[in-house]
Parts: C-alpha cells; sequence; structure tokens
C-alpha cells in the first residue's frame, strides 16, 4: 500500500501568531441564520477498537442548513471580497453580518457574480451565499459530476458550466470567466500564483470549526486540545487551517496533524514523499474516487508549505476503505459521505502501522467528519493481492469497445480508473495515456534498482460487447472452478495474472529491472492503446501478452490488413441497359476472383506468398459489400470490403500488388470494369524464434508451474504483439486456460489463473533481477 509520510522534523510553529485568523471570523459566524455549533459526538466503540482514551468525531454533516463545513469559509471570503470590491471598509475586530452587506447591496446597482470551481459543496456553499447577498453566481464543474450533485447547487440558484476535463481545468476556467465578466468575484479554496489573498480567507474561515473543537474537548475530556486530529486533504485549505491553528508556538498542547486522502489523488501525499523540500508542489495524476471533495491534483500554493513543515503524518486511503468508514459510522447512527469517513479509515491504518508512535493509551483524537451522507457507486476493492478475486472484480467492470458495439459499448474508462486505484494502492509509478478522450490506457510501473532488464507485461481491458451473452455478463461469478462473464477469458484473467505478478516480484526480491504493466484499450478494434503507449515511448527488453493460449506458448499469428474496391457502373434509368453499366453485376466477376484467389492462397500457389511452417497460409474474404440506391435504378457504385490474413513474409505493398493483378486483369477480360482501390488499415504478423533465449526462459518457468513443457502454438488471430515485436520487443504469448473468447458463454479457470500468475512471477524475478 502506499507509504506513510511521516515528518521526523516538524516544529511547533508554521506561521507567526500574528498571521492567526482574528478571533472575531467565529463572531461574523454566529451572525449567520441558523448558526450553532456542530456537535463533537464521542465513539467509544471506536476508542476502545483502538485503545485510546477518546476518539472524538466533529459532524459538519450540517452547518448552517449545508451539508458540510464549507459555507464557513465561503461566506468569510465571499464578503470580504465584496466589501471590498463595493468599497466599504472592513474593520475586522467589529465585522459586519452579512445580512448588512446584503442591505447595501439591495439598495445600490451595484452588478455582483460571484464565481467557484468545485467537485460539489464548496460550490454549493459560494452559491449560498451568493443567494444571501441577493447576488449572482456561476458555479464550474468537472465533467464527471453527478446529475445529483450539479441539481443540489443549481437549486441554490447558481448557473452551472461544465467543463471538458476534471476539478483543477475547472479551477482555471472559472478564473479565466471570473476575470472576464464585469463584477466577477472568484471565490476559490484553490490559491494559485496570482490568486492566493482570498484563498486565505476562504482558509481563515474554517477556524470557526477548530475554535469549537478546542471548547467542545475541554468540555468533554478537560484538555486543552485533542493529541491528535485526522484531517482530509483535497487542495489542503482545510488541512492549511488545521496546522495553522494547531502548530502556534504559544499552543499548550502538542497536537499532531495527519492528514489524509485518497490513493488516487493523493496530491499532497505525493509532493511530501518525492519533493519535501520543494519551494511550490507538483501537480499529480489523480482518477476517479468516491470522495468527490478530495479528488484533487495539484496542492493549494498557500497550503503547501503550511503542510510540509507541519503536517506530521500524511497518507492515503482506498476508496473501499472510505466506504467501509461510512458503513462504521452509519452503525453508529452518523450519516457521513465518504470524505468525512476518511479520517476514521486513516485513524486505523495509523492505529494498525504507526500506533506506538502516535496513539497512547490517554490520547485524545479529533476526526474532522467534513460532510453528510450522499449518495455514490459502491466501490470496488483496489486491495486485493488474490488474482481470482481480482479477475472477479475486473470482469464486473464492463469495459466494452464501443467501436464494436454502435456506440453501446461502455469504454475503458471505468476499468482503467478502478487500475489506477490498484496500482496506486499498491504503490505502482502510475501513468495514463487518454489521446482518445473515454479511451485511456493506463501504465504501472514496479521501478528497479537500476541496471537490470525491463519486462513489459501488456494486456488490453477492453472486451467484445456484451450484447448476445447468455446470462449476466458483468457477474464474474465464480462457479465451478472457473471465473465467468465477459472478458473473464479475453482477457481479464491475464490482466488480473499481470497484475499480481508484478507485486509479487517486487514485493519479494530487490529487482534491478523494472517491471512495466501496459494495461491497453482497444485491442479487440485498432489496438489504439497499444499504439499510443509505444508512440509515447515506452519499450521493454523483453515482453509477455497474457491473451488467453490455454497455456499455450504462441510464438507466432497472423497479420491483418482491410481493404475497399469500389467497383465503378454508370448510373441511369432501370429501363435504359444501353446507357448505363450495373456496378453489383460487375462486383460478382470480382466476388467470383476474390474466391479463386483465396483458394490459391490457401493450396500456397500464390506467388511471392509463402506458406509459413506454423501459422499456414494467408486468406482472404469479403466482409462487407454496399451498393445501390433503389430498384428502379442502376448502382453507379459497388464497394466491397475485403480482409486479408498475412503470414510472416508477407507486407502491405505485396497484397496490394496481387488485389491489383487481380483487378486489372478483370479490366482487361470484363466489359466495361473499372475500379479504385482504396487500402484502409494493416497489421503486421508476429513471429518469435524457439530458439530465442527469453523463449527459453519463459518455457522453463512455464515448466516447472504446470509440470510440463507448454506446447508451442500459432494464432490465426492477431494480437497487440505484432505491434510490440515490430518494435524490437520479443514478445511472447501465454494465457489462461478456459473457453468462450467472443462467445454466448465465457469463463477462465480458477487453478488456470493461479499458474498463470505463478509463472508470470517467476519470469519477472528471473529476468529482471
Amino acid at each position: 500500500m502506499p507509504r506513510i509520510y511521516r515528518n521526523v522534523t516538524v516544529t511547533q510553529r508554521t506561521t507567526p501568531p500574528s498571521a492567526r485568523p482574528s478571533p472575531h471570523i467565529r463572531i461574523f459566524h454566529e451572525k449567520l441564520p441558523g448558526y450553532a455549533p456542530t456537535s463533537l459526538i464521542s465513539l467509544p466503540s471506536v476508542a476502545r477498537e483502538l485503545g485510546v482514551a477518546h476518539v472524538l468525531l466533529k459532524n459538519e454533516a450540517s452547518r448552517l442548513g449545508l451539508p458540510a463545513f464549507k459555507i464557513l469559509g465561503a461566506s468569510w471570503a465571499s464578503c470580504r471580497a465584496v466589501a471590498r470590491h463595493v468599497g466599504l471598509p472592513w474593520d475586522q475586530d467589529a465585522v459586519p453580518p452579512l445580512s448588512d452587506l446584503a442591505s447595501v447591496l439591495k439598495g445600490s446597482d451595484i452588478n455582483l457574480t460571484l464565481f467557484a470551481a468545485t467537485e460539489g459543496n464548496h460550490g454549493r456553499a459560494v452559491a449560498r451565499v451568493a443567494q444571501l447577498l441577493g447576488i449572482g453566481c456561476t458555479i464550474y464543474v468537472p465533467r464527471d459530476m453527478p446529475d445529483s450533485t450539479r441539481n443540489f447547487i443549481a437549486s441554490e440558484g447558481a448557473q452551472i458550466v461544465e467543463v471538458n476535463g476534471d476539478y483543477d481545468l475547472a479551477v482555471r476556467e472559472s478564473y479565466v470567466a471570473a476575470n472576464a465578466h464585469e463584477g466577477g468575484l472568484l471565490i476559490q479554496d484553490t490559491a494559485f500564483a496570482g490568486y492566493e489573498e482570498i484563498s486565505q480567507w476562504i482558509v481563515d474561515g474554517y477556524s470557526t470549526l477548530l475554535r469549537e473543537v478546542d471548547d467542545q474537548v475541554a468540555q468533554m475530556t478537560g484538555k486543552r486540545g485533542p493529541d491528535l486530529v485526522v484531517t482530509p486533504v483535497g487542495v489542503g485549505s482545510l488541512g492549511q487551517a488545521v496546522t495553522t491553528h494547531y502548530k502556534q508556538p504559544d499552543c499548550s498542547a502538542r497536537t499532531q496533524v495527519v492528514t489524509v486522502e485518497p490513493d488516487t489523488a493523493s496530491c499532497l501525499l505525493r509532493n511530501l514523499l518525492n519533493r519535501p523540500q520543494a519551494n511550490t508542489p507538483e501537480t499529480t495524476l489523480r482518477s476517479h474516487t468516491i470522495m468527490a471533495g478530495l479528488d484533487c491534483a495539484t496542492v493549494s500554493s498557500i497550503a503547501w508549505p503550511i503542510l510540509r513543515d507541519g503536517v506530521d503524518v500524511a497518507l492515503s486511503v482506498p476508496d473501499i476503505a472510505a466506504h467501509q468508514a461510512v458503513e462504521s459510522l452509519l452503525a453508529e447512527h452518523l450519516d457521513i459521505g465518504p470524505c468525512g469517513a476518511a479520517p476514521l479509515a486513516a485513524l486505523r491504518r495509523v492505529s494498525a502501522e504507526t500506533a506506538s508512535e502516535l496513539l497512547k493509551p490517554d490520547s485524545v483524537v479529533v476526526l474532522l467528519a467534513t460532510e453528510g451522507t450522499r449518495d455514490y457507486p459502491k466501490p470496488f476493492d483496489t486491495t486485493t493481492t488474490d488474482p481470482v478475486q481480482l479477475t472477479h472484480i475486473l470482469t464486473q467492470i464492463d469495459s466494452s469497445n464501443p467501436d464494436l458495439s454502435e456506440g453501446a459499448g461502455a469504454g475503458e474508462t471505468a476499468i482503467a480508473d478502478f487500475l489506477c486505484g490498484w496500482l496506486a494502492h499498491h504503490d505502482f509509478e502510475v501513468h495514463r495515456l487518454e489521446g482518445t478522450p473515454g479511451r485511456p490506457t493506463i501504465v504501472g510501473v514496479a521501478r528497479g534498482s537500476g541496471g537490470g532488464r525491463s519486462l513489459m507485461l501488456n494486456g488490453h481491458v477492453d472486451t467484445v460487447t456484451l450484447t448476445g451473452y447468455a446470462g449476466d455478463p458483468l457477474s464474474g461469478e465464480l462457479k465451478d472452478g472457473a471465473v465467468h462473464g465477459r472478458g473473464a477469458f479475453d482477457m481479464k484473467a491475464g490482466v488480473a495474472a499481470s497484475l499480481v505478478a508484478a507485486l509479487r516480484a517486487r514485493n519479494t526480491h530487490e529487482l534491478r529491472g523494472d517491471i512495466i504493466l501496459a494495461l491497453v484499450a482497444d485491442e479487440e478494434n485498432l489496438s489504439i492503446g497499444t499504439i499510443e503507449l509505444l508512440a509515447a515511448g515506452w519499450r521493454a527488453d523483453a515482453a509477455v501478452v497474457s491473451e488467453p493460449t490455454e497455456h499455450g506458448l504462441m510464438l507466432s499469428h497472423k497479420g491483418f490488413l482491410w481493404a475497399d474496391v469500389d467497383i465503378l457502373g454508370k448510373a441511369g434509368h432501370g429501363s435504359r441497359p444501353d446507357l448505363c453499366v450495373d456496378a453489383i453485376v460487375k462486383a460478382g466477376h470480382f466476388l467470383v476472383a476474390l474466391e479463386k484467389y483465396g483458394q490459391e492462397l490457401i493450396a500456397g500457389k500464390v506467388n511471392d506468398s509463402p506458406v509459413h511452417p506454423k501459422v499456414g497460409t494467408g486468406t482472404v474474404h469479403a466482409g462487407i459489400i454496399k451498393g445501390g440506391e433503389e430498384l428502379t435504378s442502376y448502382p453507379a457504385l459497388c464497394t466491397v470490403s475485403i480482409e486479408r490474413r498475412t503470414v510472416p513474409g508477407e507486407t502491405p505493398e505485396l497484397v496490394e500488388t496481387q488485389l491489383r493483378v487481380l483487378l486489372d486483369h478483370l479490366v482487361t477480360t470484363v466489359p466495361d470494369f473499372r475500379y479504385v482501390l482504396h487500402m484502409r488499415d494493416s497489421r503486421a504478423p508476429y513471429e518469435i524464434e524457439e530458439g530465442h533465449p527469453f523463449v527459453h526462459m519463459f518455457e522453463s518457468h512455464a515448466q516447472t508451474v504446470i509440470g510440463h513443457k507448454p506446447t508451442v502454438i500459432s494464432g490465426t488471430y492477431w494480437t497487440d504483439s505484432a505491434l510490440l515485436a515490430e518494435k524490437g520487443i520479443p514478445t511472447i504469448l501465454f494465457g489462461v486456460q478456459g473457453e468462450g473468447a467472443h462467445a454466448a458463454k465465457e469463463f477462465a479457470t480458477v487453478r488456470s489463473i493461479d499458474q498463470v500468475t505463478e509463472i508470470l512471477t517467476k519470469v519477472a524475478i528471473d529476468f529482471c533481477k
């Protein structure tokens, strides 16, 4: 799992006392309609579980009528920004209530609009403040925001603008829009170069929550403050407020600050682990999480130095742990969302891994539960290291190829998000390639110490259509010693085996070489995933593609190319054959010639087309024929689309020459025969020599595991291995036993999944040592 960051040099001071937020901020909040301190709830069962005196949960499920704490920062910052914009004085020792500011605006002709970007709660809070002030509000949201969240924001009177990207893009676009809008004010909790003051005001606004905590801890425990505070971190604004509050030099209590983020959006943790002395944070890779309010890739610029110097421990948790924490709190009759439950998940991890350092029998722990309950899909378990269970999970995720399903396929986004979560949780280096929107390819890397050979484990994550599957194609059911469902055999079992093998190899041996997991999109159609992977420069000293070969060692397979042959006629009235040429009838001559050409290929009688000792000969067939507009007219065009399967030694140029010879012969022998040939996509055949050292190594390990020497086989179909081989990467195909690739029923056997995992593990250790 991801490493825990421990700051061994943390001091009790992050900012001078003069920078501490004014106590009058709390007075401002107390004047808001419906203000009351949120409750601090004791969780004695959790305290007993962890062996501490008190675990106390600050419940922000309802704050001033909203389901999160965010309005504390949004109200304070918005009112300060609006007051300054309209020229009203703002004395922090005599802060006017929001209602006074609203009255001034109502009696003027000032036109103001508040702007913000959000994953949900911050934008809703800004919209609520704009509504209370009687001014406009525009909220920018990421593309994947749930409709329910959008509707809540819109219900506060805000205009919603969706961006074609994530939260970070929404922040950038809202900043541009606010500056371009006359009377536009950006109220954003993410600070960046050129925009920091208002973000700081938002952070200051959160001080009310922390002053409430101190008062409540004193009342409940007699202590001046908690010993440990666990706070969620998105862009870091709340974490900044917490750290600033508890790391002042005059604090009587030595409070330790623990931050928690999602595994898939751990921008603070990654910067602390990789760049702990940096002056500015880097943007990190993020992918979807149920902890939507924490789904951020960039730490706020003003939060970073405070968190870098003041946080004691930083960690991340998987979605499944946050979900389990939600369920634990529900059992305590607390309706808390996954962002708010994440601190409990973090505390459990702290207890398991660092209890002796942080938790004592007399410790008072405060969890900042930052949001109330909300709908979210139950997450899959990214913590599993069992290849069979992982196959079960992957099979439940719809990744049907949209280009094979007339637009009905789900694409690879959901499975890519899961894989990012799995890789992040198991501390792999993660990269996401998405040159085609909605068709991501994921690369996970287990870095070696250096100087060793690199091994790529390549597997496609798309499947063919779910249509026509007999039963539930997404069940992933385990029965009769097999995992059932669309893609279980082709090839999610191979992907699962590759993931777990890479993990086991890395965790059990000090490897010098890298293990590269290439989890690619679109192999079932045009292989845009592996093409993008190679175009991005990913290479290895050898590769294994775990297509389902039934434990056969596949060392060669056919290639293919596609072509369209336009047979040209002459259109005209159906009653005037003297003036017309029927393109469809002329195409018949081509089809007869094509059949003969195919027979000669199979017989090995076509010049320059070899008979390969393993894959045999090339083949050809007509896949699609289109022609004609109506019954009463002669067709001017008939298009025959053909597929030509090729063997090693055949090239697209050779096949084009053969087709032109065939067509040109028809031009000379069939009256009025004319054509245009369009050569389309092609993929090369694949082959590796049986005597290659990598083949011998793989064969030896496979024999050890399955008890006999694997049979060398070849394929009539095509796989991504040919693309790897074209780049000079020695590649082997080897995968699980089962049945049903592209069929009505599909399964991969449990025993085989375990065996393939063991073989790949041994190969990775041996090759990368």
